[in-house]
């Protein structure tokens, strides 16, 4: 049993400070990678009907249907076509999954939360509400997505 939770703790700790990076336009973006459940190509999307305009509709994956949301959309940017490199990220928040479309992957990178700065204020840019901090790495500025703010309802 103490040898479980060490190892879990282990996995905690390897989890800690790591982020997954991806890009919409120019902008790099990032999320917690312990809310990263898979990443996979996009795949056919059924439309929901009267749904938010960003839920895009769901993809039955591996026999889980899961909503998508576009990023694109919920941030209030234009639509862009899904290409070879658009990508779709399952994140899981206790039991629900999501998937998020994203322009593309970069890669997974270390932040420690000392180079981590708060978002700036309250501004009316709808991506500035979804941000949990702006991060640095090599040189590029990061958004350090909010997962629990970006699935929620308005």
């Amino acid at each position: 049993m103490k040898k479980e939770i060490l190892n879990l703790q282990e996995e905690k700790n390897l989890e800690e400070d790591k982020y997954l990076t991806f890009a919409i336009g120019k902008e790099v973006f990032a999320l917690d990678i312990q809310y990263i459940d898979d990443i996979i190509g996009v795949q056919d999307i059924t439309k929901v009907p009267e749904q938010p305009y960003y839920l895009m509709g769901v993809i039955n994956l591996r026999g889980i249907i899961i909503p998508v949301i576009d990023i694109r959309l919920r941030f209030n940017k234009s639509f862009r076509a899904y290409d070879d490199r658009t990508c779709i990220i399952v994140v899981k928040i206790d039991d629900a999954q999501i998937g998020i479309v994203v322009d593309t992957v970069l890669e997974v990178i270390n932040i420690s939360e000392d180079e981590i700065a708060n978002p700036p204020g309250h501004e009316a840019d709808q991506a500035k509400q979804y941000m949990k901090g702006i991060g640095k790495y090599n040189n590029t500025v990061v958004i350090i997505i909010d997962c629990d703010a970006l699935i929620r309802e308005d």
